[in-house]
């Protein structure tokens, strides 16, 4: 079974995870300057436990900008294992990278050339052509991606609760940690703020086993998407995190669950990037151990630059990039 999604399924307007609870995430005090932008590395060998989950091991790179084919050949990798160890009936459990890409566009297998605003031979960046679903889209800093390479034998085999489930781990990281009510939208995959989309969902199933992923806009530059019809979808916006945060107004005490008060951000302009990318991170992490009852074990990244260079030698992904 080989199936791409993205952006293309009818979406649901409440939640399928109704026996979850939202529980916030350690609190922070937003304008304190002593952290440390070397978090990935110190918190290595730490795991978010959770009684009777199921383990998924997670390449923690989201301090780090990591090409676009590189991140692409250690997934292909990672598939590749996790395929041959179903075929010998032995446990495939779950895996997580999660990154910031440099900037880039990428197209699905069938994305169409006319929602670039650009010459696709004389392009701003790198462009590649993937073998997700959909249309095209961008990544860059200040973005963080998340690619959950599931094997769907362990969770749900249906395709609509994985997309929701991706959906709902956002839509949680917006309300318990950042006071910003988020939705679907009838017919669209991802998750909005009105009119402007937080996150993009991008995925490729193969054998039941997931890959690709979420990207959610925290502090991206959002520029490059004017560039290109974003998703293939006309007349809406490309939110961020940071934008939005920027546009709140004082919340009269109203917002106490949020980790941070949103009151004094309403009226600082000047939030440090980092520490907004820092505090998304560890929401998102919370949000998807929750969502997917995952228990998520961090593993050290010199495994997946072994994988990489694998990789690179028997697949062909230099191919995919559009000159």
């Amino acid at each position: 079974m080989n199936l791409a999604i993205f952006l293309t399924f009818a979406s649901i307007t409440t939640s399928p995870f109704p026996n979850l609870q939202i529980k916030p995430c350690p609190s922070y005090s937003f304008f304190s300057k002593a952290k440390t932008r070397s978090i990935c590395r110190t918190l290595i060998h730490c795991s978010l436990t959770h009684e009777g989950f199921k383990p998924c091991e997670c390449f923690d790179l989201y301090n780090e900008v990591v090409s676009y084919r590189e991140a692409w050949s250690w997934q292909n990798s990672i598939v590749k294992q996790k395929k041959a160890l179903i075929d010998r009936n032995e446990d495939c459990a779950d895996t997580l990278i999660i990154l910031q890409h440099g900037p880039v566009f990428t197209m699905g297998a069938g994305s169409s050339e006319k929602y670039l605003k650009f010459d696709i031979n004389n392009a701003p960046y790198d462009v590649y052509r993937t073998e997700r679903g959909g249309e095209v889209t961008y990544h860059g800093p200040g973005q963080l991606v998340m690619y959950p390479i599931i094997n769907l034998r362990n969770h749900k085999k249906d395709l609509h609760w994985y997309l929701r489930a991706l959906e709902e781990v956002v839509i949680r990281v917006l309300s318990a940690t950042f006071s910003i009510e988020a939705s679907r939208q009838e017919g669209l995959t991802g998750v909005w703020v009105g009119d402007q989309k937080l996150a993009a969902i991008g995925i490729r199933v193969s054998h039941w086993i997931t890959y690709h992923g979420l990207a959610l806009n925290v502090t991206t530059d959002l520029t490059p998407f004017h560039w290109i019809v974003p998703c293939g979808i006309q007349n809406r916006q490309v939110g961020s995190i940071k934008g939005l945060l920027g546009k709140l107004q004082p919340s009269n005490g109203r917002r106490e669950h949020s980790i941070y008060n949103t009151d004094n951000l309403s009226q600082n302009k000047n939030v440090d990037d980092s520490k907004l990318i820092d505090i998304a991170h560890d929401s998102l992490m919370k949000q998807f151990s929750e969502v997917f009852q995952v228990e998520i074990h961090k593993k050290t990244i010199s495994y997946l630059d072994l994988l990489g260079e694998k990789t690179i030698q028997h697949h062909q992904i230099e191919h995919d990039i559009i000159q």
